[in-house]
């Protein structure tokens, strides 16, 4: 029944059941967000894949307005179920193509276990970086490639089938270089580890800003 999917088909499949799923990844990752941007002033965010909207309330409350867009319609329909605060607006986009989904620039550009799935960084951070104002950030938060190396990948269970996403491996290295080749420098690097396993820390989040004042 899945195979042959695309990565939007399984998340529209994944969107029903995702809030509900035992997820650490996902729990993770959004904590990482909170502390990473907690001391970050920023009015105008966009959140480049916002799924089901586990960060986008965050955001908003911080934000003065926040353009959350994502591949899938069916994530995004439970997000705007969820979340009615009249600073956010809704897009479906696809992050792979031309970024015409606004004319806008930001102070934020978030990705949150969105580029895992992106095989070529450098295009996608390059467009990302054209969204952001001089001296503004961009954050990502992904699966740490330590736990890709393991074999550990984006997934679910429905009707008693194992779905898989599509993931590809990024190196630590190869964020930093994709983000530099934009006009981007380092501001911030953080692991995150589960608290029962201390050996190999489940997400990485980076933090850049873009060059200028």
């Amino acid at each position: 029944m899945f195979a042959g999917m695309s990565t939007r088909e399984k998340y529209n499949a994944w969107a029903a059941q995702y809030d509900a799923d035992a997820n650490r990844t996902r729990d993770l990752e959004g904590v990482s967000l909170r502390r990473m941007l907690a001391s970050l002033p920023f009015a105008e965010v966009l959140e480049a894949g916002c799924g089901t909207g586990k960060n986008s309330e965050w955001l908003a409350g911080r934000a003065k307005k926040l353009l959350a867009v994502d591949l899938s319609e069916e994530m995004l329909k439970h997000a705007k179920n969820k979340i009615t605060a009249p600073n956010i607006l809704f897009k479906q986009a696809d992050l792979l193509g031309e970024w015409n989904f606004t004319d806008g620039v930001f102070d934020l550009v978030v990705f949150s276990l969105v580029l895992e799935h992106i095989e070529l960084l450098a295009p996608v951070l390059r467009a990302a970086a054209e969204k952001l104002k001089p001296g503004g950030h961009l954050y990502i938060g992904e699966l740490h490639p330590f736990k890709q190396y393991t074999g550990s990948l984006a997934r679910f269970e429905k009707d008693g089938q194992r779905i898989e996403l599509g993931c590809y491996t990024h190196h630590i290295s190869d964020f930093y270089a994709a983000a530099a080749g934009s006009g981007l420098s380092l501001a911030g690097l953080n692991e995150w580890f589960d608290e029962d396993a201390k050996d190999i820390p489940r997400i990485l989040s980076l933090l850049f800003r873009k060059n200028g004042t």
